[in-house]
C-alpha cells in the first residue's frame, strides 16, 4: 500500500457520550479500500460522562490524550496533530459516522498528482432524515455578518445572503471558500505551514480562519459530493446552548478584528452587543421558546464577561 494512502485522524471529545463510540465503530467497520489508518487520536477535554470507558477494546490504532481541563477545540486539535506523521490528517467530530467511501474519496482527490494546490477537502454530510446539510460557507464580508446580526439572512435568505452557502444544493463537487470543520481533511504540510489552528478561537470560526489563511498561501478547499457521512450536528454542545452562543459570538468578534480593518472590527463588536440580542430574543419569542430567550440572555452575559480577553489586533490592521 503506497505511503500516500496512509491517514491519521484526530477526534476532539468533550462529553460526547455514545456518539464517540459510534464514530469509532464506523471507522472500525468501514470498508477502507486503499486507505490505511496509521493513528486515530482521541483528544479528550476533561470529559465527565464516561465516554472514554472501554475504548481500548476498539480494533483501531487508537491513541488517547486526556486533558485535565477543557483547553478548547483548536488547541486540542493541535495537540492531536502534533502526534501525526502521515501526509494527510482528518479532523473528525465525534458526532460523525463515516460510510464506506468517506475516507477514500477525499484522500484520493487530494492525492491526485495534478491537485497539489488543493489543500483541504470536505464531503457531503447528511442528517438523521438523510437530507443533505448545507455546510459549506463563503468568506464573510462585514455586510454578511451584519445581515446575520439582524436575522435578515434567515428571514430573507435570497436578498440577504449569510455566511453559509444556503442557496446551493450541495449536490456536486465544487471549490469553496470553507468546508465545515466537522469533517476536514488537510495536507499535513499545509497544517504545519499554518502552525495549525489559531488557539485563540476556543471553538467556532477556527476552521473559517484556517481556510482563509490557507487561501492566502495559494491552497484551495474542495467540497466533494461523491462521498458522504452522517453528521448529527451540535452533538457535543447541544446541552450547553448558552455557552455555545457565547463561544460563537466571541469567535466571530475575534475573526472580525483579525481579518478586517480595526474600525470594522469595532463596528462588528458593537453590532453584536447592541443589535443582535434584540433580533435573537425577538425570534425566540416568535417561536414561543422561553428557554431559548433565557439561553440567549445567559449567552450574552457570558460573552460580556469574556470581552476583556478578546484579542483586538490582527492581520486586518
Amino acid at each position: 500500500m503506497p505511503k500516500s494512502q496512509i491517514l491519521d485522524i484526530v477526534i476532539v471529545n468533550w462529553n460526547s457520550g455514545e456518539q464517540l463510540r459510534d464514530c469509532l465503530k464506523s471507522l472500525e467497520q468501514a470498508e477502507r479500500l486503499d486507505v490505511s489508518l496509521k493513528k486515530v487520536m482521541v483528544v479528550d477535554n476533561n470529559s465527565s460522562d464516561g465516554s472514554l470507558d472501554g475504548l481500548e477494546a476498539m480494533n483501531l490504532p487508537l491513541v488517547v490524550i486526556r486533558n485535565h481541563r477543557n483547553v478548547g477545540f483548536s488547541r486540542a486539535c493541535n495537540q492531536g496533530a502534533k502526534e501525526c506523521s502521515s501526509e494527510f490528517i482528518l479532523f473528525l467530530n465525534p458526532d460523525i459516522r463515516i460510510f464506506h467511501n468517506s475516507l477514500s474519496v477525499p484522500l484520493n482527490f487530494l492525492n491526485s498528482g495534478d491537485k497539489r494546490n488543493n489543500g483541504i477537502a470536505g464531503i457531503q454530510l447528511v442528517d438523521d432524515s438523510g437530507d443533505i446539510s448545507k455546510t459549506c460557507a463563503r468568506f464573510p464580508k462585514p455586510l454578511h455578518l451584519f445581515f446575520q446580526m439582524l436575522g435578515l439572512d434567515r428571514i430573507f435568505p435570497n436578498r440577504f445572503p449569510g455566511h453559509f452557502l444556503a442557496e446551493w444544493d450541495h449536490d456536486e463537487n465544487r471549490r469553496v471558500d470553507q468546508v465545515m470543520g466537522a469533517f476536514l481533511m488537510v495536507r499535513r504540510c499545509l497544517f504545519e505551514e499554518l502552525d495549525g489552528f489559531d488557539e485563540r478561537f476556543f471553538v467556532y470560526c477556527e476552521d473559517l480562519d484556517f481556510a482563509l489563511r490557507a487561501k492566502k498561501l495559494g491552497y484551495s478547499s474542495w467540497y466533494l459530493a461523491d462521498a458522504s457521512a452522517f453528521h448529527k450536528g451540535c452533538g457535543t454542545s447541544d446541552s450547553v446552548k448558552a455557552e455555545r452562543l457565547s463561544y460563537y459570538l466571541r469567535s466571530r468578534i475575534l475573526y472580525g478584528f483579525k481579518h478586517f480593518d480595526r474600525k470594522i472590527g469595532i463596528l462588528l463588536m458593537l453590532g453584536t452587543l447592541l443589535l443582535e440580542p434584540s433580533s435573537r430574543i425577538t425570534m425566540a419569542m416568535l417561536r414561543l421558546s422561553a428557554k431559548e430567550v433565557a439561553d440567549t440572555i445567559k449567552g450574552y452575559l457570558l460573552l460580556i464577561k469574556s470581552l476583556p480577553a478578546i484579542e483586538t489586533t490582527g492581520e486586518g490592521e
